[in-house]
């Protein structure tokens, strides 16, 4: 089930309180119904190391939840809706904090993604070798 973009949860920190519930809660079970239609997209062109690489999605690190994850390249690949031109000291913080672990972040557009996919693995492939 691909979910509105505009209702997308991936931004926000894991254990925080939304509607009562924590972010955490039934994360498994729901992991599916939260993609947008973009993240759908692009987890179509990379699940079952369709570029030679595993690749998970929605991925607990630190506070943060992942839209996806190159475990091998210590790289995070996130999907940006609209909405991201307003979260900017947001996304700086969860940047500052995933690299503090470990991780390179690559940002992908959403509109890139669903207007242009083989660009958008372009440059998935690109961060994967750099």
């Amino acid at each position: 089930m691909v979910s509105d973009p505009s209702a997308s949860s991936y931004c926000r920190r894991v254990g925080q309180v939304d509607g009562g519930k924590s972010v955490t809660a039934g994360f498994d079970a729901a992991r599916s119904a939260r993609l947008t239609q973009s993240e759908a997209a692009l987890w179509q062109a990379l699940r079952a190391k369709k570029l030679g690489v595993e690749v998970r999605r929605q991925v607990v690190l630190g506070n943060y939840i992942a839209d996806f994850v190159v475990p091998s390249a210590r790289l995070v690949i996130e999907v940006d809706g609209g909405y991201h031109c307003r979260r900017v000291a947001a996304d700086a913080r969860r940047e500052r904090a995933l690299r503090r672990l470990g991780y390179r972040v690559l940002r992908l557009d959403a509109q890139l993604v669903l207007g242009a996919l083989p660009e958008a693995l372009l440059q998935v492939r690109q961060a994967l070798v750099g």
